[in-house]
């Protein structure tokens, strides 16, 4: 049975709500008679389910790389409804491009939304979390959090940061009651790839492109939204969730394909990582030349 909070259940917080897995993680937690707060930048799709679910619904118009307006929505949010249960940190974008073609720009930007933006979430419920003594953090990472992969490099570098930050954050929020946990999905139908952002093609990784499109055609498996929605409801409905949840069947092998691989070179190489180490007395002052 669902964990609920009071006579009108959970209360949740979900960013990005506008579409695609945000707007299926806010219908999920209606049907299960939840209230949600649904944020993102594009107001017209939340309006339409605030209108659909009349007082169960607070849309709010936010841009999480602004980090005075993600606190002030939070209050807003904490205002309305008197506390948050589920914090769900879902909005992201995706930039691809070969490493050396970013811009400045480019990069920052996607740094700006999957992590800063993240990570200006998580600061502005903590104090209403900790003061509850409870809630649970979910941290919406992705499959190339996995490992780094040609054209994802950026992407994959801001999940990775939201990884680091989301353990050091799980371990930190313990004390208090606090729950965090780490969803790295497969491939869902969104709008993530239709809106995503590329880099100004360098002629050199034409090959490497060819062949990735080639890949991508012949092995891209993109799932329903809705399972994990549900497989999101499970994860919140546990007394004990999870530091990590990956979502669907290639992803949950390939996380384990890469593990082995990474175990197998780090024996291969133990002499050499073994021999690095040797405690000696503290040297002390290091005076250097003139």
């Amino acid at each position: 049975m669902p964990t609920t909070t009071g006579s009108n259940g959970r209360v949740w917080f979900v960013t990005g709500a506008s579409r695609g897995l945000g707007h299926a993680f806010a219908e999920a937690a209606l049907a299960a008679g939840d209230r949600v707060a649904v944020a993102a930048r594009t107001a017209g799709p939340l309006e339409a389910l605030a209108a659909a679910h009349p007082g169960r619904v607070l849309p709010l118009r936010m841009d999480v790389t602004d980090r005075a307006a993600v606190f002030a929505a939070v209050a807003e949010a904490v205002g309305h409804f008197g506390r948050l249960d589920v914090v769900v940190n879902n909005a992201g974008i995706l930039s691809m491009g070969m490493v050396e073609e970013f811009s400045e720009a480019e990069a920052r930007a996607q740094m700006d939304v999957n992590f800063f933006g993240t990570l200006w979430v998580a600061q502005a419920v903590l104090p209403v979390l900790r003061a509850q003594r409870s809630g649970h953090i979910v941290q919406v990472s992705s499959i190339s959090a996995l490992g780094g992969f040609p054209s994802t490099g950026l992407y994959s570098a801001s999940k990775f940061a939201l990884e680091g930050v989301s353990e050091a954050l799980a371990m930190e929020a313990a004390a208090f009651g606090v729950k965090v946990s780490i969803v790295q999905p497969g491939g869902y139908w969104t709008d993530l790839y239709q809106d995503m952002r590329t880099t100004s093609a360098l002629d050199a990784y034409t090959p490497l492109r060819e062949a990735l499109e080639r890949q991508f055609a012949e092995g891209s498996v993109d799932s329903d939204p809705e399972l994990a929605a549900q497989a999101l409801l499970t994860l919140v409905d546990s007394d004990e969730p999870p530091l990590r949840l990956l979502l669907g069947s290639m992803v949950y092998d390939l996380a384990f394909d890469i593990a082995r691989k990474r175990m197998e070179t780090w024996a291969a190489w133990e002499d050499v990582s073994r021999a690095a180490e040797h405690a000696i007395a503290h040297p002390g002052p290091q005076v250097s030349a003139a």
